[in-house]
């Protein structure tokens, strides 16, 4: 999942929320350096990115993206399923607009970045300032974003493009992102809390 589906999951402690997006940017052995409340959220963003591994609809997602870009279907699903979320925001978050969540992750994460990871700060910066989290509804935001990830890569020319492969099998992308979702949200309100 990417940012916003692992905000969406985290739930509203703060802590899990923090660290639902450290958890892209730290590795090894938990708690490691981290606040304890970050730690066991960056735990669960962990058990996540396993559960969405080994999940049917996100293995059938996977297996949708053909050809060149077959390496990178699991960073492309991650996008497209965040894509799907904020789409159809009211019906897996119907008591807040997907603005006013947002907003509220942005504080957050400006409030208390000094308990995150040096790494983590720009990339929070750009996601506040350009409003990531809601701009995930358009599908041309979800293509600019995964060629934006290809111009970091060594060789882009495999991952230009990649993003045209939500508009190609958009209905099979929705309906395993919605399997998905529903699966997901109970597996995070199952796992263990500190």
């Amino acid at each position: 999942m990417n940012f916003l589906a692992h905000l969406w999951l985290a739930g509203p402690d703060e802590g899990a929320r923090l660290g639902a997006v450290a958890g892209d940017f730290v590795k090894g052995a938990l708690p490691g350096a981290l606040p304890p409340d970050i730690a066991a959220g960056v735990a669960l963003h962990r058990a996540i990115d396993a559960f969405a591994d080994t999940h049917p609809a996100f293995q059938a997602s996977r297996a949708r993206v053909g050809g060149a870009h077959r390496r990178f279907a699991g960073v492309m699903v991650d996008m497209f399923y965040d894509h799907f979320l904020a789409a159809q925001w009211g019906r897996w978050h119907p008591d807040e607009p997907l603005a006013d969540f947002a907003a509220r992750q942005y504080v957050l994460l400006a409030t208390h970045r000094q308990r995150l990871p040096a790494r983590a700060l720009p990339v929070l910066a750009r996601m506040a300032e350009h409003d990531w989290l809601t701009s995930y509804r358009e599908v041309d935001t979800i293509v600019f974003a995964l060629d934006r990830i290809a111009g970091r890569l060594t060789r882009p020319e495999a991952f230009l493009g990649c993003g045209e492969a939500l508009r190609t099998d958009y209905a099979g992308f929705a309906e395993d992102a919605q399997r998905f979702l529903a699966d997901a949200r109970a597996f995070a309100a199952a796992f263990p809390k500190p």
